[in-house]
């Protein structure tokens, strides 16, 4: 089964109904040991790296970082003492990583994680941890952490030998092993990241059963529980995943929103242990590409996104393709690391708190949608300032829109009678009055005629 990231190669759509993961089976978990390729892999000549293409330098603070007010962030945490793992494809030597730590790299035999020849780890360790530079609106959510860089995929890499023609494991034009993944995140989490950042997705058709997923989810389970680590991963992005998820039926809102997958999102999918992060537009609104499921957290900006390029020292606003193309960094790959962000943030600040409380603070402080909780930005918008200085009062709801369970509306109570005592009374006495006065003209006739009064004299 193939990973991808938010521009990499189409991954298989899903078709089959989806259930909650099944218990993770620890004896999966893989061995520790040097981050090498599972198999013997080759960079074609007819693939170069990517370039990029510059923009966003100077003091304004770009568009997607306003709404998370991180000066106001900062006065509570810079990140300082947090170790961030990225897992992705590879973190070049940036000035503005100046703590970037080799992690490993399963992609390369020899390589230690530091080459980005997709250009997209490079944008995402910059959201995370960019330090601040004189006359530099832009800065990483935690500009104190360090980033540890693992690469774990590459859409220009490839199986040695394998050509065009693609093995089940292997992307199209691509490499990035599901057992790799799983290598990285026990070797993330050995080494002793706080934080570990999956900026990429794999969508399986059936139910992800197999020995490579069960590996995976035996080290998340390994890295959450046993390690103490925030993961957090990106929700997937519609171009890859295809047959998406379906969102709230109006008719039907009661429904588990578990009985409606149509579209497996690994890692995302161990939500237990998975912090996922859906995208939002510069408006507040989910984008039209982020991949909606039961597991989805909470979300944070990913359009039009601008972060450290990894091909020069200053920042950047796109990458450019081997055929021309220019494609703007927009998906959940860039959402979820201004989550791991503020992972970092209130790691730094509450040192005393586990993963799993870290994770229900950064949901529960989130700008919530009307529902409290709903399969496309989860439970609403990250809030870092929040994150770090709100009271948390109350047990954090199910990921279930709220009050839709069996509630019905409360119909009112039919409205009484209307009394028509007072109208009929008034009907009666005019009729009476009436009859009088008829009487009267006519009892008036006789005496009429006997004083021979005439009308004309009246």
């Amino acid at each position: 089964m193939a990973l991808s990231v938010s521009f990499g190669p189409v991954l298989l759509p899903g078709i089959a109904a989806a259930d909650r993961p099944p218990p993770i089976d620890s004896a999966l978990l893989p061995p520790s040991g040097p981050a090498t390729p599972p198999s013997e892999t080759e960079h074609p000549a007819n693939s170069p790296c990517s370039s990029t293409q510059a923009g966003g330098d100077g003091p304004a603070i770009p568009a997607t970082q306003r709404t998370l007010d991180l000066p106001d962030a900062w006065q509570f945490s810079r990140g300082a003492g947090q170790l961030v793992a990225v897992i992705d494809t590879g973190v070049s030597p940036h000035p503005r990583l100046p703590g970037l730590v080799p992690g490993g790299d399963y992609v390369a035999a020899g390589g230690d994680g530091t080459e980005d020849c997709d250009a997209h780890g490079t944008i995402v360790a910059g959201l995370i941890g960019a330090a601040q530079a004189e006359g530099q609106g832009f800065a990483g959510v935690a500009p104190e952490a360090r980033i540890m860089t693992v690469r774990q995929t590459s859409a220009l890499y490839q199986t040695k030998g394998a050509g065009r023609e693609k093995g089940p494991d292997d992307m199209p034009d691509g490499y990035g092993k599901i057992s790799a993944l799983a290598s990285a995140v026990r070797r993330a989490a050995d080494a002793g990241a706080g934080v570990i950042n999956i900026s990429l997705v794999a969508c399986p058709t059936t139910e992800p059963t197999s020995a490579d997923m069960g590996a995976l989810g035996a080290a998340v389970r390994y890295a959450a529980v046993e390690k103490d680590v925030v993961i957090v991963a990106s929700a997937g992005n519609t171009d890859t995943c295809k047959a998406s998820n379906p969102g709230l039926d109006p008719l039907h809102p009661g429904d588990d929103p578990w009985d409606h997958v149509t579209s497996y999102v690994v890692p995302a999918w161990w939500d237990a242990y998975v912090l996922s992060v859906g995208s939002v537009d510069a408006f507040g609104q989910p984008s039209k590409f982020t991949v909606p499921g039961p597991w989805v957290g909470v979300a944070a900006p990913g359009e039009h996104i601008i972060s450290l390029d990894p091909r020069n020292t200053g920042l950047t606003t796109a990458k450019v393709t081997n055929q021309g193309q220019v494609v703007r960094y927009s998906g959940t790959s860039f959402a979820a690391p201004q989550v791991s962000g503020v992972a970092a943030l209130v790691r730094s600040r509450y040192p005393e708190m586990r993963a799993a409380e870290v994770i229900q603070r950064i949901e529960a402080t989130a700008h919530a949608p009307g529902e409290g909780w709903n399969p496309y930005i989860g439970y609403g918008t990250v809030d870092p300032v929040a994150a770090l200085s709100a009271e948390l009062r109350s047990e954090l709801p199910p990921k279930h829109p709220a009050g839709s369970r069996d509630q019905r509306l409360a119909l009112p109570d039919p409205p009484p009678a209307p009394d028509h005592t007072p109208r009929n009374v008034a009907l009666i006495g005019t009729g009476v009055v009436a009859l009088l006065l008829v009487l009267g003209f006519l009892a008036s006739f006789p005496l009429r005629r006997r004083f021979d009064v005439r009308d004309s004299d009246i």
